[in-house]
């Protein structure tokens, strides 16, 4: 039987509909895949954490796992964490945002909080250690707060290492840039549309087209925050001189570590370019030379408020090389990163005093 001119029509059109449709399958397919290879799920992160009814705070899942990522049972990033402490255990906190928790890394051993402890064992075989990641993504300050007085405080840490920036950094950019009318507050650049939400796809094609649009932005210099570097981190300074004078009332050491990034005032435009992507993301009003700004400001806060409060400085943010081997984007660690990180942080608590009397004494204990 012959088709008329509209059947054709039809059937070439649906033929058309599911190719387009066969292809999407297969290129959504592939971007799930290559997810799992990456970070060890099929979805975005939005699935991996929950509203903790008790504490009202954004925490990870707990006991949840994928192929690189295991939460244990009280919904930290880790091994298990005997509860109550043993008695002669030497447990270290480590409180921060998404570079600590190092959902970039290719496993959980792979996290500097992790290396850290690998490390210290090393030196001090005699010695019980463990610890508690404490870093959820998008925590501020404020927010390391609220998780070591409703969650990390509870499992008595002896030691606590604070590691953050970026995100104050980004809050209190963002407030300016509301200020000087280029970015509105109630803007929400993480937002996504339904169809984002549900395709993996879409979600990674829509932020690449905003970091493509920003990118052109920067380039042609179009609605760029203005800002005085001295005057930045007023607010950062005072949430974190809060952090820490409560971190004392909890462990007998405290220690804060300056901010590592991979954009350096050494690379050509290009490369700041590219390295300051992801901050770009998140603070579309900026510039590569604007982070470099912010991140160097906040550093030198970071340094006068460890010695105004006289814990352990744990300094060295350029030893780790601002290149792609260390470094997934602009403040994210690769695996080769986070073994620098770890070892940032260790040689610190080693060198200190206050540290090597505490493990002293916990390593006395042990005999007895």
């Amino acid at each position: 039987m012959k088709l008329s001119d509209k059947a054709k029509g039809i059937v070439t059109g649906l033929i058309v509909l599911l190719l387009i449709t066969l292809v999407l399958t297969l290129a959504e397919c592939t971007v799930r895949v290559r997810q799992w290879l990456k970070y060890g799920n099929f979805n975005n992160f939005n699935t991996s954490y929950i509203i903790d009814q008790k504490t009202g705070l954004r925490v990870p899942v707990a006991g949840q796992k994928t192929r690189t990522i295991t939460i244990n049972s009280l919904g930290f990033r880790g091994p298990e964490i005997d509860v109550p402490k043993p008695t002669n255990r030497l447990r270290i906190a480590f409180l921060g945002a998404s570079t600590t928790y190092c959902a970039e890394v290719s496993s959980n051993s792979m996290t500097w909080p992790h290396l850290v402890i690998e490390q210290l064992r090393k030196v001090y075989p005699n010695v019980s250690l463990d610890y508690v990641n404490g870093g959820v993504p998008g925590y501020t300050v404020q927010s390391s707060l609220e998780n070591l007085r409703k969650r990390v405080a509870q499992l008595n840490p002896d030691v606590i290492v604070i590691y953050h920036a970026v995100n104050n950094l980004s809050g209190e950019t963002r407030e300016l840039a509301s200020q000087q009318g280029i970015y509105q507050k109630d803007q929400k650049l993480e937002e996504t549309s339904w169809l984002a939400e549900h395709s993996l796809l879409w979600f990674l094609l829509e932020k690449n087209l905003r970091l493509f649009e920003v990118q052109r932005q920067v380039t042609a210099n179009q609605g760029r925050l203005q800002f005085e570097p001295a005057r930045l981190g007023e607010g950062f300074r005072q949430d974190l001189t809060e952090l820490i004078e409560e971190t004392k009332r909890t462990a007998k050491v405290v220690a804060i570590a300056t901010f590592s990034q991979q954009i350096r005032a050494e690379q050509t435009p290009e490369q700041q370019l590219k390295a300051a992507g992801s901050s770009l993301y998140y603070m579309p009003f900026m510039t590569p030379q604007g982070l470099l700004a912010g991140f160097t400001r906040y550093n030198e806060v970071i340094r006068e408020v460890s010695q105004v409060t006289g814990v352990i400085l744990i300094g060295g943010e350029m030893d780790i090389p601002g290149d792609d081997e260390h470094f997934n984007d602009t403040v994210h660690f690769k695996d080769a990163g986070s073994r620098l990180m770890a070892k940032r942080v260790s040689d610190a608590l080693l060198n200190a005093a206050p540290f090597k009397r505490l493990v002293e004494t916990k390593a006395g204990n042990q005999h007895l």
